[in-house]
């Protein structure tokens, strides 16, 4: 069982910069793959970035590529998303979660967090 709590989202102006974080509980948080999804309001939950339980490899949405960077501290049992050139369509209620599987599909994840909202500004 992993429990997940997601934190530093908030309202931002377009071009600047967010860092969310995801803490997690349990022992087993360096053996998951770790993603980031986000939903805005009458979309569908989509895909953001992931990082595998090294940190070793990361994948990304053509969306936030170059823009967005995952990363993880398994001796904190913490999951980063920093968030840089942020733009009005970033704005979505941010997810992190914890799979085995397919990095970028949702229903691989068997563990999610509660959200933290990011609204940018135009």
């Amino acid at each position: 069982q992993v429990q997940l709590v997601e934190s530093g989202g908030g309202l931002v102006q377009a071009g600047g910069s967010l860092r969310l974080s995801c803490a997690a509980s349990g022992r087993t948080f360096s053996s998951y793959l770790m993603g980031w999804f986000r939903q805005a309001p009458g979309k569908e939950r989509e895909f953001v970035a992931a990082i595998n339980w090294s940190g070793g490899s990361t994948y990304y949405a053509d969306s936030v590529k170059g823009r967005f960077t995952i990363s993880r501290d398994n001796t904190k049992n913490t999951l980063y998303l920093q968030m840089n050139s942020l733009k009005p369509e970033d704005t979505a209620v941010y997810y992190c979660a914890a799979g085995r599987k397919f990095p970028k599909v949702a229903s691989s994840y068997d563990y999610w967090g509660q959200g933290t909202q990011v609204t940018v500004s135009s």
